[in-house]
């Protein structure tokens, strides 16, 4: 009997161990949030093949705690404030390790306060207003894009700096996000305008998801700008344009960081896409670290082309930013993940360079340059 006992014991023993095992095998799940549809499905979709690249990379480099698999787990805000929260809580009732997401401002608002209340880590990509950091803590939301303050400030210095620009225009869509950089670029443009160097002819919204700007576009042409700055999202960026060279608009248009890609050249058109400006982080293709041309070199080889807007890069780097935290903490513990994002940060270098945060969860050390549409549609640096 006692044989009996202890052969039961053994197999008790292995099957633990068995189960112990398997437990470990199973990946680590990160959730991505991005809009896969509606009228932002097009950097949604570029979030997650960079995504999906960035993730081979971290794979050939030997992965995470001794090779653990790694799940995207990807929630669809559909580009709107309020599948952006039902996103969210599918991702946390699914218990994913963090967050990966998303794009817009005013669509991670609610996102970001629902991952807040769950204690997840939530790593924003393309969300720059000021006030996600600012108007209120948010102990577990970072970012690897920058903010619009200091876009804001490149556009006021660079339109009366180097355009030589006298008579600006600004132009919004009173999202978060774009009315944010609107009143960034203001605020900057206050000491030109105090020194008479400057005027601000020009400061206005119009509504998102209209298709006729007839009325604003023929105010706008009255204030005779010597540069128009857009500050919201390439669909309405594209017909803004059009509409406006049409009208008689001839003044260099300067959009946002939202405002230009591939998208935005095709409703353009490119007879007037060619020669628009666009102030924003630096494009994939002019990243020279390392790692920059082995992601550029995966996602060709995936998807034959490169991404044609800096978001879909920084959602890499938020994977990537991740999984370091999540191997110097050596488990998918939130609260050691926090102190490794916080303090621990130092040789992580991701597709952009260097990622480092500062208390508020902001990322540290971005530039702007001021990219042109060529005459085939690319965006290159600017060289005035």
């Amino acid at each position: 009997m006692k044989k009996v006992w202890f052969c039961l014991f053994i197999v008790f023993l292995f099957v633990l161990s068995v189960g112990a095992v398997a437990a470990e095998e199973k990946p680590i799940k990160v959730g991505l949030q991005a809009p896969i549809t509606g009228q932002w499905a097009y950097e949604g979709e570029m979030a997650k093949n960079s995504v999906e690249v960035a993730l081979q990379m971290i794979q050939e480099q030997g992965g995470i705690l001794g090779g653990r698999k790694i799940e995207i787990v990807v929630a669809d805000d559909a580009s709107n404030p309020r599948d952006s929260a039902l996103a969210a809580q599918r991702l946390v009732s699914q218990r994913v390790a963090a967050v990966i997401g998303t794009y817009g401002s005013s669509v991670n608002e609610p996102a970001a306060d629902i991952y807040e209340a769950s204690k997840m880590i939530d790593i924003g990509y393309g969300s720059t207003a000021v006030k996600l950091t600012m108007a209120k803590e948010r102990k577990y939301f970072f970012r690897t894009c920058g903010r619009d303050d200091t876009q804001g400030q490149f556009f006021s210095e660079y339109a009366v700096g180097t355009m030589k620009a006298r008579r600006i225009a600004i132009m919004h869509d009173n999202t978060t996000f774009a009315l944010g950089v609107a009143e960034e670029a203001r605020k900057a443009l206050q000491e030109y305008l105090d020194a008479g160097v400057a005027e601000l002819v020009f400061y206005d919204a119009i509504t998102p998801g209209e298709k006729d700007f007839t009325p604003i576009l023929t105010k706008l042409r009255e204030t005779n700008p010597d540069v128009w700055y857009f500050t919201g999202y390439f669909p309405e960026a594209g017909l803004l344009v059009r509409q406006g060279r049409e009208l008689g608009i001839k003044c260099p248009f300067v959009g946002g960081n939202a405002a230009i890609n591939e998208d935005f050249v095709k409703i353009a058109g490119i007879e007037y896409a060619k020669g628009c400006l666009m102030t924003q982080e630096p494009m994939p293709t002019d990243l020279d670290t390392p790692k920059a041309k082995r992601f550029l070199e995966l996602y060709r080889q995936r998807h034959n082309t490169v991404p044609t807007s800096p978001w879909p890069v920084y959602a890499a780097d938020a994977l990537i930013a991740l999984t370091w935290a999540i191997d110097k903490a050596g488990s998918t513990d939130t609260e050691a993940m926090l102190e490794v994002l916080r303090t621990g940060m130092e040789g992580c270098e991701g597709i952009t360079g260097s990622i480092a945060f500062t208390e508020r969860g902001d990322r540290k050390g971005i530039i702007y340059k001021m990219y042109v549409v060529t005459g085939e549609g690319d965006m290159v640096v600017y060289q005035p």
